[in-house]
C-alpha cells in the first residue's frame, strides 16, 4: 500500500510537471508573478541565509582549529578545511535544506490555501493554465535566485570564519588568507552551483505538488506543508549523493 501510494505520487508529480512547462499564454502576467515570487521566495530569505552562514562559518573554523592543535600541522590548514567545508557541502546542501523548510512550506501552504478556497478552480474557469501560471514562476524564481543566495552564503561563511578565527587568536589573518589560496579548485564553485540549481528545482516542484493537490481544509493544508518539507528534504539528500558521485566521483 505504501509503495503503491509512492508510485501514484511520482506519476502525478510528472503529469503535473508536464502541465507546468506548457507555453505561457500571457508573458506579462507570468513576468509579474515571477517578480513577485523572486521577492517572496528569494530576497526575503536573504537575512536568514546571511545570519546562519556567518555563524556556521565561525563554528566550522573554531571546531577545525580545535581539532588541528598539532604543532606539526600548519595553521593555514584551518582555512583550507573551512573553505572546503563551506563550498562543497555547507552552503549548497545545508542552506538548501533550510530553504526547503522556509520556501517549501511557503509554496505548499500558499497553493494549498488557494486549492481549498477554490481559487485554482476559478483560474481554470477563466481559461488560465493554473498549474503553469502558479508553479512555473516559482520554479524560475528559485532556480535563478538560489545560486545567488548560495554565493552570498559561501562568502559570508568564509568571512565569519576569518572574523571569529582571528579574533579568538586561533589563526592569524595572514595564515587564513594563505589557506584560502592554497590548492584552490575553481570547479568546486561550479559543482556547488550545479547542485544548487537542481536543489532549487526539487524544492519548488515537490512543494508545489503537495500544495496543488490538497484535499480538505486548513488542517490538510498544514499536513501537506509538512509532507512537502519532508519529501523535498529526502529527495534533496538523495540527489546530493547522486550529483556528488556524478560530478566528483
Amino acid at each position: 500500500m505504501f509503495i503503491k501510494r509512492i508510485l501514484e505520487d511520482i506519476g502525478r508529480y510528472f503529469i503535473l510537471m508536464k502541465l507546468v512547462f506548457r507555453r505561457p499564454d500571457n508573458f506579462r502576467m507570468y513576468w509579474d508573478a515571477f517578480v513577485r515570487d523572486l521577492y517572496m521566495l528569494g530576497v526575503k530569505s536573504l537575512g536568514l541565509v546571511a545570519i546562519i552562514s556567518l555563524f556556521v562559518g565561525a563554528v566550522v573554523t573554531i571546531q577545525t582549529a580545535l581539532n588541528l592543535e598539532n604543532p606539526i600541522i600548519p595553521k593555514y590548514y584551518i582555512a583550507i578545511a573551512t573553505r572546503e567545508s563551506i563550498i562543497l557541502e555547507f552552503s549548497p546542501t545545508m542552506i538548501s535544506l533550510i530553504l526547503a523548510g522556509k520556501v517549501g512550506s511557503n509554496i505548499a501552504s500558499t497553493l494549498g490555501t488557494m486549492r481549498v478556497s477554490e481559487q485554482i478552480e476559478a483560474l481554470e474557469v477563466m481559461g488560465v493554465k493554473s498549474a503553469s501560471f502558479l508553479i512555473l514562476p516559482k520554479i524560475a524564481a528559485c532556480v535563478i535566485f538560489n545560486p545567488i543566495l548560495i554565493i552570498i552564503s559561501m562568502f559570508l561563511g568564509i568571512v565569519g570564519g576569518y572574523i571569529f578565527g582571528t579574533s579568538t587568536g586561533m589563526i592569524s589573518g595572514t595564515d587564513f588568507i594563505k589557506g584560502l589560496q592554497i590548492d584552490y579548485t575553481p570547479f568546486y564553485i561550479a559543482y556547488a552551483l550545479v547542485k544548487t540549481v537542481v536543489f532549487a528545482f526539487v524544492i519548488t516542484s515537490i512543494s508545489a505538488y503537495y500544495g496543488f493537490f490538497v484535499k480538505g481544509g486548513a488542517v490538510e493544508v498544514g499536513e501537506n506543508s509538512t509532507k512537502a518539507v519532508v519529501a523535498s528534504s529526502l529527495v534533496l539528500i538523495l540527489t546530493n549523493y547522486l550529483l556528488t558521485q556524478l560530478l566528483l566521483g
